[in-house]
């Protein structure tokens, strides 16, 4: 595994008859963690692909995952037979990130944090089980969210138009194609729409701690000390059980099309196939499913904000860090019509991409790359040219295992030492806090600072956190 001069990039080449170079951006400091948890292994597997072109990347928050590696990105040529595979999207699909800023600045806040944070613990549904802000009556309810995502939910007054054009894809994947979902994922995300679930998903109060980049953070709007919400969460049991149903079906359809791949949780089926066009088109669903609970959570947030007398909100930035979209991007010269898996991996689109709100068309992307609930999160900015299909770090990724975590520290020790380092707690499960302290994850910083130095994206602050609602 030779090294390469530049500190921050290792190149692979993996076994098998493909022989497709793999990449991945990682400074020496995070590489002992990476080698421990046999991610470089899944970053050379998930090269084999049928119609994988350029390279198979790893983020510098790569940690083991299902299939590919938390933080892997792959694309595959759609024209010439490129596959679709769940594993590189994972179980909770569009799982994303939004940010949200406040019009009172931390002076104001300040005097109200208590107050704010009792009330977004009382409107903000966490946890394993069901409950969400908006509780469905009528089936058709759940298939207009798939079909609309954010669109619906704002539709029906959760939110304001003007969110939708800070949104990825405007807050709907048209693509969405409620009738490959499942009764049974229809079962589970029935009572969920509007809630953060648990594990690592959050709604966190945030400080702007830092500027990093002056102009960049004007067109964004934000300001030192300033206040700012980001929410966490994706697309709860939904999206899990139609990563579980489609894995099934490809795991057998491989066969008729004669693809083998290292390992079963890389099950992969032809774009356009009837296998991957189902996936493609339940995945879009779940996608919906994932933007309109954010905006539903955003709806609770704006009403916890203005109980507690802070002020209003406006939303930022919401993208997504596991999906996998039909893009196009130049390969050997040519646009050519790929299937971008990004798995805990971020798009970072760079400045002047038609993709991009018009606000953003001349900055570039607003890339939010969270911490862990003690540290630091980073507003970054996508860049020319955009390595890896303009993908970049979705966050600082872990590097405990959450038995590893709670067997280190006590929920109750966790919450005691946010409390006295000034950051309130409104956890769901005080077992559950203890898997995400600080140490089961690296430093945020340093992984944003190696993305930096890999051209990845570019820093524009630095937010701390002042309150935290888990699930």
């Amino acid at each position: 595994m030779p090294v390469e001069e530049s500190p921050y990039r290792w190149r692979l080449e993996p076994e098998g008859a493909m022989r497709v170079p793999g990449t991945i951006f990682v400074s020496r400091a995070l590489m002992p963690d990476l080698v421990a948890d046999r991610s470089l292994d899944q970053v050379a597997n998930v090269a084999t692909l049928p119609g994988i072109v350029e390279a198979s990347y790893g983020m510098p928050d790569l940690h083991w995952g299902y299939g590919f590696p938390i933080g892997g990105v792959a694309a595959t040529d759609v024209e010439a037979g490129g596959v679709v595979s769940p594993g590189g999207v994972g179980f909770d699909i569009s799982c994303g990130v939004r940010l949200l800023l406040a019009d009172a600045s931390w002076a104001g806040v300040a005097p109200r944090l208590d107050r704010l944070m009792d009330a977004l613990g009382a409107l903000i549904p966490r946890g394993l089980g069901g409950g969400g802000v908006w509780r469905l009556g009528d089936p058709r309810e759940l298939t207009a969210i798939l079909a609309g995502g954010a669109v619906e939910a704002v539709r029906r007054g959760h939110g304001v138009p003007q969110d939708l054009e800070h949104c990825e894809d405007q807050g709907v994947v048209h693509e969405a194609d409620p009738d490959q979902v499942s009764v049974r994922a229809r079962e589970r995300g029935f009572r969920q729409v509007g809630s953060l679930g648990s594990g690592n998903h959050f709604l966190e109060v945030q400080r702007v701690d830092e500027i990093a980049d002056g102009a960049l953070a004007e067109a964004y709007g934000l300001r030192r000390d300033g206040v700012a919400v980001m929410i966490h969460c994706g697309s709860r049991g939904l999206g899990h059980q139609i990563c579980s149903d489609h894995v099934r079906v490809m795991v057998g359809a491989m066969r008729y099309y004669g693809i083998q791949v290292p390992d079963l949780q890389l099950a992969c089926a032809p774009v356009g196939s009837p296998e991957g066009r189902a996936y493609l088109g339940a995945m879009a669903a779940a996608a919906n499913y994932g933007r309109a609970n954010r905006q539903l959570l955003t709806d609770a947030a704006r009403r916890a904000f203005a109980a507690a007398g802070c002020g209003g909100l406006e939303l930022l930035y919401d993208v997504s860090h596991n999906l996998a979209k039909l893009e196009r991007h130049p390969v050997a010269g040519r646009p050519r019509l790929l299937c971008v898996h990004r798995k805990g991996a971020t798009r970072a689109l760079p400045p002047g991409h038609p993709d991009l709100p018009a606000a953003f068309r001349s900055a570039g992307q607003p890339v939010l790359v969270p911490g862990s609930m003690g540290t630091a999160s980073h507003v970054c900015a996508g860049v020319t040219p955009g390595d890896a299909f303009s993908s970049a770090c979705h966050g600082a990724g872990r590097v405990l295992s959450r038995g590893a975590a709670r067997r280190r520290s006590g929920g109750g020790a966790v919450r005691d030492q946010l409390e006295a380092r000034g950051i309130r707690v409104r956890p769901g499960s005080l077992a559950e806090l203890a898997e995400e302290a600080d140490a089961a994850y690296k430093d945020v910083d340093e992984v944003v600072r190696v993305s930096q130095a890999a051209g990845l994206l570019r820093r524009v602050a630095r937010l701390v956190p002042v309150g935290v609602v888990k699930g």
